[in-house]
């Protein structure tokens, strides 16, 4: 019986490397060819630390392996192929690490464990019938791939992430066309981003960010369609009583066409111009509700009824992209730089990763309702209720600044008044938040001792709130 090893070192097999593959997942391959444990073929290094594992204690789709000079050269050998070839189709093939490239142990074969994102970009499973059509294995491979690059029009499938602790590979998306036809429609918005000056890749996660956002009300919006329709279908047919868990999973694959319909919009001078009327032009004002833009933008995403809720989404990457625009156009953007870019996109905008959304939702269901998302759970009309009480608290105390002269029946009425009009705001931002967490789920008890009442008294206080309002 010849060694393990000895097998490996002669090259005996060849593993053809597929374009954009992670190199671990090529070892992976490789070992595959000669019947072995991934493991066993790792041995072919001196790995000097860990690859991140799941929950579960399964090693992450998306580990990755950094090699040094002398652990390429191993890699070549084991898959029978030039490292010319492994250079041009691994895009962390070439990449260094210090720790295992200089020092008196350079000349050994090296390797160190990394999450993918961190090397090269985000990471999905590949097509298994495409790998298998390439290399003649029918085996998981993950390769590095765009968020706007993860539709197998041949096959018809959303490739997924490779970072969540989840068991899909791919969504179906045989039943929604308009998916794949999106892809086709990207790569001419790509190339009106590059002739406006943009980056392609901002564009589009600046339309994700804000895309994503809508998805996250979109449960409160009796008169979405598409949407649910879209996400039944990647489930199979019926999300049944896992909605939220295909919410999370199914969620880019659902939103790529609105995703690049806006892109295509925000790059369209016509509705840069809107946004600038909208804003008064040379007469400044706020920006209204009822604008021409965002009126525009729900038609150009098929729903003729979004533009006032797109409107009012304060703090949101869609607003922030409007006052950039509009302060651009005014010739008040302040110096050279970020701010000043209407496609940068702050990091508290940015949208939740699938995985740190399933991490969330496995969190939510140990603790009953703790892990959701308050966006997602709660209506925009009642977060807006609670934010406009607060706001008017806050305004009630600002005008007792100052307040320290004159009779002391003056001030004591000025102080008395103010303060026992923002305590009664208080109190109701109060009973509108504890009701908001109670029907997320989070436990009643909880919302008690945070709101530092007895829990029947909370109740009574909350439904007489409730019969108020």
């Amino acid at each position: 019986m010849t060694r393990p090893g000895s097998v490996v070192a002669a090259g005996a097999l060849r593993t053809v490397p597929l374009a954009g593959e992670t190199t671990a997942s090529l070892i992976g391959r490789a070992a595959a060819r000669y019947g072995l444990p991934a493991a066993g073929v790792l041995r072919q290094w001196t790995c000097r630390n860990s690859p991140a594992r799941l929950e579960g204690g399964g090693v992450r789709a998306d580990a990755e392996v950094v090699l040094n000079e002398a652990g390429r050269g191993v890699l070549a050998k084991l898959c029978g192929v030039e490292p010319a070839v492994l250079a041009r189709t691994l895009p962390a093939f070439t990449v260094d690490d210090p720790k295992i490239s200089t020092g008196r142990e350079a000349g050994l074969a090296q390797a160190r464990w990394r999450a993918a994102g961190t090397v090269a970009g985000p990471a999905a499973f590949a097509c298994r019938s495409c790998t298998a059509r390439r290399t003649g294995q029918t085996v998981r491979a993950v390769r590095y791939l765009p968020r706007w690059e993860r539709v197998c029009a041949r096959h018809g499938r959303w490739l997924l992430d490779a970072d969540a602790d989840q068991p899909l590979e791919h969504l179906d998306l045989r039943g929604i066309p308009e998916v794949a036809a999106a892809q086709r429609r990207w790569s001419g918005v790509a190339r009106r981003a590059g002739r406006a000056g943009a980056k392609p890749g901002q564009v589009f996660t600046l339309a994700h960010a804000v895309v994503a956002r809508w998805w996250d009300e979109a449960l409160h919006w009796e008169r979405e369609e598409i949407w649910p329709r879209r996400l039944h279908q990647v489930a199979g047919g019926n999300a049944g009583t896992e909605l939220q868990w295909w919410r999370v999973v199914g969620r880019d694959a659902v939103v790529y066409p609105e995703v690049v319909a806006v892109a295509d919009a925000l790059l369209d001078p016509a509705m840069a111009e809107l946004v600038w009327r909208d804003s008064g032009a040379g007469r400044p004002r706020p920006l209204p509700a009822d604008g021409a833009f965002c009126r525009r933008l729900g038609e150009r995403v098929g729903r003729d009824w979004l533009g006032p809720l797109a409107a009012v989404d304060y703090g949101g990457p869609l607003i922030a992209w409007m006052g950039t625009v509009i302060r651009r156009r005014r010739g008040k953007g302040g110096p050279p730089g970020w701010r000043d870019d209407p496609w940068r996109l702050e990091r508290e905008q940015q949208p939740a990763t699938m995985a740190g959304q399933l991490r969330v939702l496995t969190a939510e269901q140990r603790s009953g309702g703790s892990g959701t998302s308050w966006r997602a759970t709660v209506s925009a009309e009642h977060r807006f209720r609670i934010e406009q009480l607060i706001e008017e608290a806050r305004e009630q105390l600002v005008e007792l600044r100052g307040v320290r002269s004159g009779t002391t029946a003056e001030v004591a009425r000025t102080l008395l008044t103010h303060l026992s009009d923002s305590a009664a705001l208080i109190e109701r931002s109060l009973v509108h938040t504890a009701a908001a967490a109670v029907s997320a789920g989070v436990a009643p008890q909880d919302v008690a001792a945070w709101s530092r009442l007895p829990a029947r008294e909370l109740a009574e206080i909350i439904t007489a709130g409730q019969e108020e309002d």
